[in-house]
Order: structure tokens, then C-alpha cells, then sequence
């Protein structure tokens, strides 16, 4: 067991197993590339290398070195191996947009149209005269 101590008397501790796995998830070619640097980012931690080595030696930020140890802290290596789920960026729809939406889809299409497809043609429309 290592514990190495960072800024301010935080300590990482790194079992000998814990050291296994993230030494297996580096050098696994099939590994996603975020979680390699993740496993890089705590095991030169652990080898007791400053956050500007590490941020060197990983290819990383300073924010995105201290997210990590801090996620390594408190859920281990399964917190490194997996992503938080974040909120969509688009916001859902209402339920009145929703049933206007709906709506607007089962009626018929306005006179003079063929069919409804979402999109307008950018140029007027013109009659061909005979």
C-alpha cells in the first residue's frame, strides 16, 4: 500500500491491487483512451509526482488532474471507469408544444400545398402559364 501525499495533506492511497488494475487499463491497447489517462493521472500520483508532472506526464489540465484524484478518492477505481450522466443540452418540449406539434402532423396540409415535409423551397413559387 502507497500513500502519497498531495497540496494541503490530501493523501491517495493505492493498494498493491488497486495498482494492478490501473497498471492493466494502461496497457491494454483496447482500453478508451480517457480511461488510460485517468489510470495515468492516479498511479503518477501515487508515485508521488507533483500536479504539474502530472498534468505533463497525463496530457491534461490541472482541473481535469484534481477531478480525477478527487473521484479516485471517494468512489476508487470504478469512479474512474465509468462517466457521470449529464443533463441533455437541449430542454424537453412542453406539452403543448407537443400536442400542437401532433396536431399540425394529422391534420391536412394547407390549400395549395401537396404535402407537409418541415421545410420550405427558399424561391416563390410560381404557376407555369400556358
Amino acid at each position: 500500500m502507497r500513500i502519497c501525499g498531495m497540496l494541503n495533506g490530501i493523501t491517495v492511497t493505492v493498494t498493491a491491487k488497486d495498482r494492478a488494475k490501473l497498471e492493466s487499463v494502461v496497457a491494454d491497447r483496447n482500453s478508451p483512451q480517457k480511461h488510460v489517462w485517468r489510470a495515468q493521472i492516479i498511479l503518477l500520483t501515487a508515485d508521488g509526482c507533483g500536479t504539474a508532472e502530472i498534468m505533463r506526464g497525463s496530457g491534461t489540465s490541472k482541473t481535469a488532474v484534481w477531478r480525477w484524484q478527487e473521484r479516485f478518492m471517494t468512489e476508487g477505481i470504478a469512479g474512474l471507469l465509468r462517466d457521470k450522466t449529464r443533463p441533455s443540452r437541449i430542454a424537453p418540449l412542453g406539452a403543448a408544444v407537443e400536442t400542437r406539434v401532433v396536431q399540425a402532423t394529422l391534420s391536412d396540409p394547407p390549400p395549395g400545398e401537396r404535402r407537409r415535409t418541415g421545410r420550405r423551397p427558399p424561391w416563390p413559387r410560381f404557376k407555369a402559364s400556358a
